[in-house]
């Protein structure tokens, strides 16, 4: 069992968030949901928690009600192997959502995503610094993040 696992508040949405999550990314499923009981403080049959795993890690979402509203100050970071699994979650995640910078994104609750190509870190990290700055240079004029055009710039 995992021994630290985030906790995602939401206002009534979680058991329907955390149906959405499961369904994007592989070795992932709904755990559990211990439903309101009779006497509350939600309506009886209503989840209060949901316990969900993404791609094998464990999350917990809170139906808290409205007191808090997610930030940019937490996000979920997905590590991509291809630009079609950028676009396909891209996609996905931005329905409802909000397109931010960088490969940063909201989605329609509100909770902050970066949906990142393994291969910006090599771009980044390139041992020639002129490829790299120049990789980051359009990184920083990018809202989803493209491989192609990396390279390109990269390459000058």
């Amino acid at each position: 069992m995992q021994k630290i696992t985030t906790c995602l508040w939401f206002d009534d949405q979680a058991e329907e968030a955390a149906e959405f999550y499961t369904s994007l990314f592989g070795d992932s499923r709904i755990v559990e949901v211990q439903r309101h009981g009779e006497g509350g403080p939600g309506p009886a049959g209503t989840a209060m928690m949901v316990t969900f795993e993404l791609a094998g890690q464990r999350f917990m979402a809170l139906n808290g009600g409205p007191d808090h509203n997610f930030t940019e100050a937490i996000s979920l970071y997905v590590d991509c192997g291809s630009q079609e699994e950028v676009d396909e979650l891209w996609a996905k995640l931005t329905e409802g959502g909000q397109e931010s910078e960088c490969g940063w994104l909201k989605d329609r609750w509100g909770l902050s995503w970066q949906i990142i190509p393994n291969r910006l870190s090599e771009l980044l990290s390139d041992p020639d610094p002129a490829r790299a700055q120049r990789a980051m240079q359009a990184m920083l004029g990018m809202r989803k993040i493209d491989i192609d055009a990396m390279e390109a710039a990269a390459k000058g």
